[in-house]
């Protein structure tokens, strides 16, 4: 493990860990004289019954609280409900059950197409923290450079976790950033593994859309065993998945080809299906594994848990009309002589350990880990070619790989302390160590370089291709880079049970970053006071931040970027400027700063009968100096200085800059009611609604330095501040009820998508999308101790977005592209669960 950082910080680490005095966590602990009380509060992994869940999230020791009793919104997902969506895919399960959560279908060119970056209550997918149980997870190594939803983010890849490995999942849905750091803007989602010491489960699915196309299959198993004889055990995890591409495009329109010299079309225009490739999601195999384990050592606990994930997808690029230059038309030995479509090809290595030691000293409980998490992507391009070298190049190129690594060094102190209050306080601290690096290589030179080939013969006779590949190039030596940083942070949670009705918490973070970053302070307060047996008003306010990502400030690349003009698609050749390189400050690029947050809550909760659990929480949150890409900025003036600093001609720019301040408003409510129907069974009821809205409360002065170029230059486009507050849904209803009675079990979910908009340039070519109704059933049954077979549909009556995209020339983009629900149709499966 190559590891670039500061000695002197390096040694403090490592001694610390050797002695039990480490740096220390954003993560939850398990104090060890409560950890069996505890555990058999939320065992069996797989309950689905939420009403009863107890959650740890965002509570460091004590005692766990259930959902109604916490101080800030939580959900809890189970295992069991997770399958219950029909969804192999982490990301999509959750946004199947919770309506803060959206991953819409296309999310813009590049790697987004491959690594779709979720958002929760309207944020982007980084401004979100993960942890897996209660530990930092890493982010992906892939920018979403080309993203139109969550722009410039760089998330964690939920689907690089094995479903088979969870046993439940906790979204704590308000600021975190004083308890757990950066990124925890919107809330914090929190991954815990499997215990189960005995038996082995499989979970096997295959389904694919009503269509016939985007044929999935998944195979999932784990198992655990015991370790010594005082409550160890040892899960391992395997999951499989393969989903196949599927498009929606249409046949294609309008004149295709030049005509003949005669002036007769060309006979080639009969044919026009299958142009169209690109509008839908590609193909992806994934294999993961993980294991979980815990090894009570005398009076202390050794425990360590892992995952390990390999990847392999593709998704064809956009298909170019075979006028254009890159089909050659009317050059001999052309190799697209219909027009070229190339296709993008990923392979992604991405693992993650850790290894703690918890104990207690002094009444102390502590807990020291380390933790060590990469991601490695390889980006290929296939059907393919570097025009200017020539008709007689490869198809094939390597394009570079990117590098995520994260090395975080955590210690937690933690608890109860009498002060002659009701009961006693939960006073906690602790302290980390974070080290973080990202690193991009450049690709093979014919992925980027420029030959002296011209067009021979033909429309474009004389003509030079443009250098590189024809729809994306490789990264190039002066692009790639690698930058690294570390953090030390130091915080201390107090949770204050000041009546036995009322709750106070109270916490503060210092993080200090080197570089550019410098030292952030962030503090919560939250409270909850009960005024009526069974009913409680709740609130918090709390501030916090997002560093910038070392991908926003390392990361170059050229891309071809299609935009939609008065009804019309165009194309860019677009420089992604890093924004400390010359060409970047020449166009008004200034150092990137953290974006800062204020949150505010205020909810109620109630248990007005038995069994029926309801709650209501309002928030806002404001967040200053949010990171965005700029418009496409382009024309002569802008490549004349891109020119003057080393860059080929014709060439459009883009750089990250903090460019807005936002506030997002909005509401949860979550209902859940468990009715018992005596012999016929019992049916648990749920329904989740928010409403969430975002608004630009100041925009950035365009700077001198750009609008000096000329009046027509937009630091942040109309089009991408669209895209910030209008591309996911404004509401999402989740109605659902899972029936039981013998071995029959049935579950109906209806969600509600409200409007979404997709914005352009000029409002002419806006598109906003009305509501759907999504309809998902899965009906089990147990056909013995060990066995379980289920059907089941998404989307069960067909339900399209409505057809107001643009339809280009190859019949695509009828449906738009962001579609929080897809727009391939319905999908239906079946699932055999066994158990030995």
């Amino acid at each position: 493990m190559n590891i670039k950082t500061n000695p002197t910080l390096l040694a403090v680490s490592i001694l610390c860990l050797m002695t039990g005095t480490a740096y220390a966590d954003e993560g939850i602990t398990t104090p060890q004289n409560e950890s069996s009380a505890i555990q058999s509060k939320i065992e069996p992994s797989d309950s689905s019954d939420a009403i009863t869940n107890v959650v740890v999230t965002g509570v460091r020791g004590g005692t766990p609280r259930t959902v109604t009793k916490s101080t800030v919104p939580i959900d809890v997902i189970s295992n069991k409900q997770l399958l219950q969506t029909g969804k192999s895919s982490l990301k999509e399960a959750l946004g199947a059950v919770l309506p803060s959560f959206n991953v819409p279908t296309i999310n813009g060119g590049g790697s987004s197409y491959l690594v779709r970056g979720p958002s929760m209550r309207g944020l982007s997918g980084d401004q979100v923290l993960v942890l897996v149980n209660g530990k930092r997870r890493h982010n992906t190594a892939l920018l979403n450079n080309l993203a139109r939803v969550g722009a410039a983010s760089v998330p964690v890849d939920l689907d690089l976790i094995p479903l088979s490995a969870i046993a439940r999942i906790e979204v704590l849905r308000d600021g975190a950033a004083a308890q757990y750091g950066s990124d925890a803007i919107a809330g914090v989602i929190n991954i815990i593994l499997k215990k189960d010491d005995s038996g082995i489960n499989s979970e096997s699915s295959l389904g694919q859309y009503y269509k016939g196309d985007g044929a999935t299959a998944s195979e999932g198993i784990d198992g655990g065993i015991k370790l010594g004889s005082d409550g160890g055990f040892a899960h391992f995890s395997l999951n499989a998945r393969t989903q196949q591409a599927w498009t929606r495009a249409e046949d294609a329109t309008g004149q295709l080809y030049f005509k003949l010299p005669n002036g007769q079309p060309d006979p080639r225009e009969a044919n026009r299906s299958g142009w169209g490739k690109e509008y839908g999601l590609g193909g992806d195999r994934t294999f993961s594994t993980a294991y979980n384990l815990e090894l009570p050592i005398d009076d202390k606990t050794f425990y360590s848990f892992s995952t390990l994930s390999y990847r392999e997808a593709f998704k064809d690029l956009a298909h170019r009309l075979p006028t254009d230059l890159t089909a050659l038309s009317g050059v001999a030995g052309s190799p697209f002589p219909d027009g070229p479509q190339a296709r993008r090809l990923l392979t992604e290595i991405d693992y993650q350990s850790a290894v703690g030691l918890k104990g207690k000293t002094l009444g102390w409980n502590w807990d020291a880990s380390t933790t060590y998490g990469r991601d490695q992507d390889k980006l290929e391009s296939s059907n393919n070619a570097n025009l200017s070298q020539g008709l007689n190049g490869p198809s094939q190129f390597s394009l570079g790989e990117q590098f995520f690594s994260q090395w975080t060094n955590n210690l937690d102190f933690t608890r109860a302390i009498n002060i002659g209050l009701q009961k006693p306080i939960q006073a906690s601290f602790g302290f980390e160590h974070r080290w973080e690096q990202f690193e991009i290589t450049a690709g093979e030179p014919l992925s980027y370089n420029q030959g002296t080939w011209v067009v021979p013969s033909g429309p474009f006779k004389g003509q030079q291709p443009q250098p590189g590949l024809i729809s994306v190039s490789g990264i190039t030596p002066a692009d790639a880079s690698t930058a690294d940083r570390n953090v030390l942070a130091t915080y201390l949670d107090l949770n204050l049970p000041l009546t036995s009705r009322w709750d106070l918490g109270v916490a503060g973070r210092y993080e200090h970053y080197d570089g550019d970053v410098g030292s952030t302070t962030s503090g919560k307060l939250s409270t909850r006071y009960e005024f009526i047996d069974g009913w409680a008003v709740r609130g918090a306010i709390s501030n916090g931040f997002h560093a910038p990502s070392l991908a926003e400030t390392a990361f170059s690349s050229t891309s071809t970027i299609t935009s939609v003009v008065n009804g019309n698609q165009v194309r860019n050749l677009t420089k992604l400027l890093r924004v400390d390189s010359p060409e970047a400050k020449a166009l008004g690029a200034t150092p990137l700063k953290p974006e800062t947050s204020v949150n505010y809550s205020l909810g109620l909760t109630a248990e007005p009968i038995k069994r029926l659990k309801l709650t209501a929480d309002l928030y806002q949150i404001d967040i200053d100096d949010r990171i965005v890409q700029t418009s496409i900025l382009k024309g002569a003036a802008v490549s004349k200085i891109l020119q003057a600093n080393g860059l080929q001609p014709n060439l459009a720019g883009q750089y990250y800059t903090n460019a807005v301040n936002t506030r997002t408003k909005g509401i949860d409510v979550v209902a859940e009611y468990l009715q018992p129907l005596d012999e016929y069974g019992q049916v648990k009821w749920s329904l989740a609604f928010n409403q969430n809205t975002t608004e630009i409360l100041d925009l950035k002065k365009t700077p001198a330095a750009l609008a000096s170029l000329g009046s027509g230059y937009s630091l942040f486009d109309r089009q991408q501040q669209l895209d910030l507050t209008k591309a996911t849904p404004k509401n999402k209803l989740i109605v659902s009820g899972n029936y039981s009675i013998g071995d029959w079990a049935v579950n109906l979910a209806f969600s509600r998508y409200g409007k979404y908009t997709e914005g352009a340039v000029n409002a002419v070519d806006d598109r906003t999308y009305a509501p759907k109704w999504i309809t998902d059933l899965d009906v089990a049954y147990k056909l013995s101790e060990k066995a379980t077979f289920a059907i089941g549909a998404n989307n069960v009556f067909n339900i399209y977005p409505s057809e107001v995209g643009i339809k280009a020339w190859a019949g695509t983009y009828q449906y738009g592209m962001f579609s929080p629900y897809g727009f391939a149709g319905g999908f239906y499966y079946s699932r055999l669960s066994l158990k030995f």
